[in-house]
């Protein structure tokens, strides 16, 4: 049985959802599910696809792993629900944004404007057990997300790719650099290592830069605008 899932990534990612390993993983949720509480919930799991189409997408940020926190995990990775404490790596994700293009900090960390606009948000890992992080780590989605990142950079064009941190920059031996995408490095946002290099980077104007050079609409990444 194929997953609920945006109609041109349920093409795109069709080898996928009928593998062994992907039956194993929906077998694993559908008993975690039954004894643990699971975040996000099942019907926001693959939301990050449903805001972006795979034609629509312009730029790709990766995380690790959901917010394992109550109300936190909505199926973008580093954004949280309206009305949620903003975490830590976002707030510095924030800074970064005011240093790069002014945008002041805004009331909640809720990202889906960026995914209408084309920024298509994932986590390797999609799915976590309730204060438990990395406890879905190993079980499959990770072949997932990589397929997601291989299949995607060999059918499009010119994407922007914000890989942060290390575990994130390991995923660019999966890009095709021959399709002309901008792979964009930087330590990751959490407050260990925001300082090392993250302050500073002007990856969201390195990104609308590259957009704007290749003819593509630039993505308005203040959150304070309609």
């Amino acid at each position: 049985m194929k997953p609920k899932i945006e109609s041109t990534w349920l093409a795109l990612l069709s080898d996928e959802f009928e593998a062994d390993y992907f039956s194993t993983l929906r077998d694993f949720l559908a008993v975690e599910r039954t004894s643990e509480t699971v975040y996000p919930p099942d019907k926001q799991v693959f939301d990050a696809f449903k805001y972006t189409p795979v034609e629509k997408v312009k730029v790709v940020i990766l995380g690790q792993d959901p917010y394992h926190g109550p109300n936190q995990a909505h199926g973008l990775c580093f954004s949280v629900n309206d009305g949620i404490k903003i975490p830590p790596s976002l707030r510095n994700i924030f800074k970064e944004l005011n240093s790069d293009i002014g945008m002041k900090e805004p009331s909640s960390g809720n990202l889906t404007k960026w995914a209408s606009q084309g920024v298509l948000m994932i986590n390797a890992t999609m799915t976590v057990r309730a204060k438990n992080a990395g406890s879905h780590q190993g079980k499959g989605w990770e072949q997932f997300t990589d397929a997601v990142i291989q299949n995607l950079s060999n059918e499009r064009k010119n994407l922007v790719f914000l890989l942060w941190g290390k575990y994130a920059q390991n995923k660019s031996s999966l890009i095709n650099y021959e399709n002309g995408h901008l792979i964009l490095k930087a330590p990751h946002p959490s407050p260990f290592s925001a300082y090392t290099g993250f302050f500073g980077c002007k990856h969201f104007s390195k990104a609308n830069n590259f957009l704007l050079e290749k003819g593509v609409e630039t993505i308005d990444w203040n959150l304070n605008t309609q």
